[in-house]
């Protein structure tokens, strides 16, 4: 263990420290930072870029009784290991073990759960509302990043706050970074901060010139005028002032000391504070400091070389998408390409540079790309919106409003559907399926592999209405794509085995594949299941679930997804409504109801009973409980199990 952060228990041992032993401290907390991110994976670049802005944070406000909320959360890491937790560090990101995200479970010091981006300032503005309305005296405190600040729920807080007058201090973490380079006017008026002197010394310039002639009140105004153009124009502080905020900066964030001095000033002023600090991100660690945006958030690597420890041959489902979309806009000029702040992650790297002017990175605003992209469809154009799964849940309005009641061809496309690992319960991909069944006219899809990720993103750009692809994080497998691609029929499913006994299983995406796995272990023991893929979790495919029905009496759907609402209950309410649902045994088999822990994608999966073993075995019960109902099929799917109809069961939990 590192000689100072060996004696680091709590905020309360920071401020004991000398300056030499502080930047020592630095030091060591980066190389831990490294070298857990080097074997568990994570953020990684945010994190060594709030070493001191983290530091001095603790040393002059004092948490847990002053709240702390950082936006996001991913860069929280210095946070967790000064805060109790640097024992479990070694722990981050494992099954078990600390989470990458702020977690009440784990400290006091946690204000507030987060994973997502712009919500800091809305919940800081909550929680000192509450302070003033019990009669407490605690600092808020809220730490957001530049990318972040382009998101509309933070611009909508800030708006509150400043009406509001309440005392708050808002820190803004400006690293010039989100996922990738920060877009937008927001930006551009934070890059004129870095680049201009301060408000301060261009007005005392501005008096000085103006003493030199003399004095008169046309003079007078001319310097007034002088004065306001110049700090509209240079000032970034102007943007906040007018919204009501008190504006300091910009500092250095990477200057212990003046950053201590500053806080300290700003700490007990009356209404809303911002602090403008500049980091930069991926410090002390040159690999991330030259490649912040790939830093980011990182698999496990080599800590010498900064190099990924696995390098996979087979292509990731983002892969395959982005290839796939660069190939289609070729030949089809209509297609267009949307994203929120996640160009790279959501594999439109290619596509963007091919064609720069058909690809539109909006910043940190999902609701604002949904919307964006109904209004290129109103003119003709094939809009792709790629977002990841849990960051497409913030544009369920404008899917619904702007997208669905009109009926427009936007191809909502969501990467790490389903379970996504290590980043824990707020990236979970796991309630799309609920959140979209309820949208008119949107077909959802759901591929099994890069092949029909390919042929469903080729046939949703040939729909006339909106269309949604859900595809999990990972790779592919080792099939290969086809080279021709082909229209997938709307609501078609595909049977990939048609068996005469035992379960028919319903799977959707990648449940296809154990699915059929685990039909394979029935059929040792006997059985003849059936597999059915349905492609489609809306439309469904009824003439083939009936089918599946009149061949096995029973059905068991497979989802990586929440019961609730999800593909087991669109097959469920399918059968009611055709009057078949009490002729018919049921279960669903999907994930229980309740926030997922962070871990391997595969344990959760096991947990949850999504296994070719688990699978076999959720069918081996369902085929036993009706065994003594069952009539015997004289001929391949005439017989129909009369057992007590059902809505299905839940998931194991």
């Amino acid at each position: 263990m590192s000689a100072v952060l060996s004696r680091i228990n709590g905020p309360a041992d920071l401020r004991l420290l000398t300056s030499q032993e502080l930047e020592a401290l630095a030091t060591e907390i980066r190389e831990t930072i490294v070298a857990t991110v080097a074997r568990n994976g994570g953020h990684l670049a945010p994190n060594l870029g709030v070493v001191e802005l983290t530091l001095a944070l603790h040393r002059v406000f004092d948490s847990p009784r002053d709240r702390i909320i950082f936006d996001v959360g991913h860069q929280t890491y210095v946070h967790k290991l000064v805060t109790g937790r640097r024992e479990r560090f070694s722990t981050l990101r494992t099954y078990g073990g600390l989470a990458g995200f702020p977690r009440f479970a784990e400290s006091p010091h946690d204000a507030f759960e987060t994973g997502h981006a712009s919500t800091s300032i809305s919940a800081a503005l909550g929680i000192a509302k509450a302070r003033d309305l019990t009669g407490d005296s605690c600092r808020v405190v809220a730490v957001i990043g530049d990318g972040a600040l382009t998101g509309g729920l933070a611009l909508e807080a800030l708006n509150h706050a400043g009406h509001a007058g309440t005392r708050l201090l808002v820190v803004l973490n400006d690293n010039e970074l989100s996922y990738g380079p920060t877009v937008g006017g927001l930006a551009a008026h934070l890059t004129r901060a870095r680049a201009h002197p301060t408000y301060a010394r261009v007005r005392k310039r501005t008096l000085d010139f103006v003493r030199r002639f003399p004095s008169g009140e046309s003079l007078a105004k001319l310097a007034e005028r002088l004065k306001g153009s110049v700090k509209y124009l240079l000032v970034p502080g102007v943007l906040f002032e007018e919204l009501g905020f008190r504006y300091f900066g910009p500092i250095d964030g990477h200057n212990l000391p003046g950053l201590e001095d500053t806080l300290r000033q700003v700490r007990d002023m009356p209404g809303p504070i911002l602090l403008h600090v500049v980091t930069r991100k991926g410090k002390g660690y040159l690999p991330a400091e030259a490649n912040p945006d790939r830093y980011h958030g990182i698999g496990p690597f080599d800590p010498a070389t900064g190099e990924p420890a696995n390098h996979g041959e087979d292509p990731t489902y983002t892969e395959v998408f982005g290839r796939t979309l660069l190939r289609l806009a070729q030949v089809d000029p209509r297609i267009v390409a949307v994203t929120a702040a996640m160009r790279d992650s959501t594999g439109l790297g290619p596509f963007a540079a091919a064609f720069p002017e058909r690809c539109f990175d909006v910043g940190i605003a999902e609701a604002h790309a949904v919307c964006f992209a109904a209004g290129l469809a109103t003119r003709g154009m094939r809009p792709v919106v790629a977002v990841y799964s849990s960051f497409m849940q913030r544009a369920y309005d404008q899917i619904l409003h702007d997208v669905g009641l009109q009926g427009l061809p936007v191809v909502l496309v969501m990467d790490r559907g389903g379970i996504v690992g290590e980043d824990g319960p707020t990236h979970h991909g796991i309630y799309d399926f609920g959140f979209l069944r309820g949208v008119p006219g949107l077909a959802i899809m759901a591929p099994r592999d890069g092949n029909d990720l390919q042929h469903m993103l080729y046939s949703a750009l040939r729909q006339p209405g909106p269309c949604a692809i859900r595809f999990p994080r990972g790779r592919v497998g080792r099939a290969g794509l086809d080279r021709e691609l082909r229209e997938v029929p709307p609501g078609k499913a595909d049977w990939v085995r048609r068996g005469t006994s035992g379960p028919g299983i319903l799977a959707v995406g990648n449940m296809v594949q154990p699915a059929a796995e685990a039909a394979r272990l029935l059929e040792r023991e006997g059985l003849d299941p059936s597999v059915l893929d349905a492609r489609f979790v809306k439309p469904l495919d009824g003439a083939a679930i009936e089918e599946l029905a009149r061949r096995h009496g029973s059905i068991l759907t497979v989802e990586e997804h929440i019961l609730a609402g999800g593909f087991g209950s669109a097959v469920s309410e399918y059968l009611l409504n055709a009057g078949i649902s009490r002729r018919v045994r049921m279960q669903c088999l999907a994930l229980p109801d309740r926030p997922l822990p962070h871990g391997p994608a595969d344990r959760l999966r096991q947990d949850a009973g999504l296994t070719p073993e688990g699978i076999a075995a959720a069918g081996r019960c369902l085929d036993a409980v009706g065994a003594e109902r069952r009539e015997p099929v004289t001929r391949a799917g005439e017989a129909v199990a009369r057992g007590p109809g059902g809505s299905g069961g839940r998931g194991p939990e």
